[in-house]
């Protein structure tokens, strides 16, 4: 890794960080504040969802509302946060690699001191550490509402909440690692920006579509977004230990090859 690179990209790339990880934390609190009022008509809330068909209630995760958790898994994690993250990660990929090779100013970093495999590397610490700061806001921000909003009055399940967290980290790890792999592959930064996006949002139109009927429940096999679960996490129907592993290995792959096809490729420089 190149410190020196590192902090210079961490600078560029802090503002972005903070706006999404605050911007994270203020919806996931505004859900915490709401929940009170919601956890009185509960019961009305459940009989409203299980009048739903049963495909919409999976592809948007309502597991129901009798926990705070539960409720949260459903208005932002199952939806919201995945595609902020979707988002983060289609961006910034493209940003830290592409961009740099086609505007040129991958030519000026590998003109000083350091190595193609260094600079890959570094932006690759950059990517995750900017997921991690975002995933950490919010984490901090649900225990936050759960002490200020809900005070005991509610219940929380604060391993399930962990959980859900570590989850939505990994299954973005595993997306920001291919959406980086395309990335270091690219020379043109449109170019790299509509392929990750196809890629990305491929994944989750299939998860999302098979979510909605046995009949095309076929098409969750083939993306990565079918790994991460929040219901399930909460109601403890899912091998956390399997799908966790499996996105992390994806993940590390995909950064792996990145960096091991960007030191050997040819570059317009």
């Amino acid at each position: 890794m190149n410190a020196i690179l590192f902090r210079q990209m961490m600078k560029v790339h802090m503002k972005t960080f903070m706006n999404y990880a605050f911007g994270s934390a203020f919806y996931i609190l505004l859900i915490f504040w709401l929940y009170p009022s919601i956890g009185k008509n509960v019961d009305a809330i459940d009989v409203l969802v299980d009048a739903m068909p049963e495909g919409v209630g999976r592809a948007f995760g309502l597991s129901g509302f009798g926990t705070a958790e539960a409720f949260i898994s459903g208005e932002y994690y199952g939806l919201i946060l995945i595609l902020l993250l979707a988002i983060v990660c289609v961006q910034l990929s493209t940003q830290l690699v592409a961009k740099l090779v086609d505007q040129g100013s991958m030519a000026y970093l590998l003109s000083t001191p350091t190595t193609r495999a260094k600079v890959a590397l570094t932006q690759t610490l950059v990517l995750v550490t900017g997921l991690l700061l975002i995933m950490g806001v919010t984490t901090l921000a649900g225990f936050a509402g759960n002490a200020w909003f809900l005070a005991g009055d509610y219940e929380f399940n604060t391993s399930r909440f962990i959980e859900m967290n570590v989850g939505a980290f990994l299954l973005f790890f595993a997306v920001g690692g291919i959406a980086f792999l395309v990335s270091s592959l690219s020379n043109d930064e449109k170019k790299a920006l509509g392929i990750s996006g196809f890629i990305t949002f491929g994944f989750f139109s299939l998860d999302l579509v098979g979510k909605f009927s046995d009949k095309t429940e076929w098409m969750r096999s083939l993306s990565i977004f079918s790994l991460y679960q929040p219901g399930e996490i909460i109601n403890g129907n899912v091998n956390l230990s399997l799908s966790f592993t499996i996105l992390a290995v994806i993940g590390l792959v995909s950064f792996g090859l990145a960096v091991l096809l960007f030191r050997k490729r040819d570059l317009p420089l």
